[in-house]
């Protein structure tokens, strides 16, 4: 039940985030990254249903195959790029923010994990992992941003302790993960990170919390930087 609850979230997400960039982006950009995406989607789908991110013996750990690429694709691709600019200002800001709402479905699911026995009780909210009120706050911060600069200096910061609050689960993720990085020694090790389709929470849902911080605090930076007094979509992305 909770792999097809999961999986119900999975595909719901899917389809918004598809909808949100044929909305927006351009048909040529939209087009590549869709493209994109469906192909990270069966990667990550792959080494799931294969084995390879839950084989303990692996080196470097099968996790890393996929964290690694998206570290890579946030640092090369969406922090200083001018295209990635320009598909941030493309979404309205209210989007960008209020879509961190999704977080809470997910902090649901993994506390549903936990009780199969799956993962660790630190890996959920009732354990110290404080990404739900990120979540919860989402809607609240989207609509303060839209108020002006101090709505949009108080969301830049949102942004920041969204980031460390993702830091915090991903490194619990990693240290309670079975394998060489398994440091800390939970009443249950991390069992579903290699487990299809739990994997999709480092897969998707991480790197998807991660673009939208980074996109938002770079649309954020040159309204601020430009004395914008909103938010609002800058057009289709070139």
């Amino acid at each position: 039940m909770t792999a097809l609850l999961f999986g119900s979230f999975l595909a719901f997400m899917l389809a918004v985030v598809t909808a949100c960039i044929l909305r927006y982006l351009s048909r040529g950009t939209a087009t590549a990254v869709l493209a994109g995406l469906a192909v990270w989607i069966a990667y990550v789908g792959l080494l799931s249903y294969l084995g390879v991110v839950s084989n303990p013996a692996m080196r470097p750990p099968g996790a890393v195959l996929i964290v690694l690429p998206v570290f890579l694709f946030v640092l090369l691709g969406l922090v200083k790029t001018s295209a990635a600019l320009r598909v941030a200002l493309a979404f309205p800001a209210w989007l960008i923010l209020g879509l961190q709402s999704f977080r809470i479905g997910v902090e649901l699911l993994l506390h549903r994990i936990w009780l199969d026995g799956l993962i660790p009780r630190l890996m959920t909210y009732e354990g110290g992992n404080v990404d739900i009120f990120i979540g919860l706050s989402a809607p609240i911060i989207a609509w303060a941003a839209a108020k002006g600069r101090t709505g949009q200096k108080v969301a830049l910061g949102w942004n920041v302790l969204g980031l460390l609050a993702l830091a915090n689960v991903m490194v619990r993720a990693a240290l309670t993960a079975p394998g060489p990085m398994q440091l800390i020694h939970a009443e249950v090790p991390n069992l579903a990170i290699g487990m299809f389709p739990f994997t999709f929470v480092a897969g998707f849902f991480a790197p998807l919390a991660v673009i939208l911080h980074v996109l938002s605090i770079r649309a954020l930076r040159q309204a601020l930087r430009l004395g914008a007094t909103s938010l609002k979509p800058a057009g289709a992305a070139a």
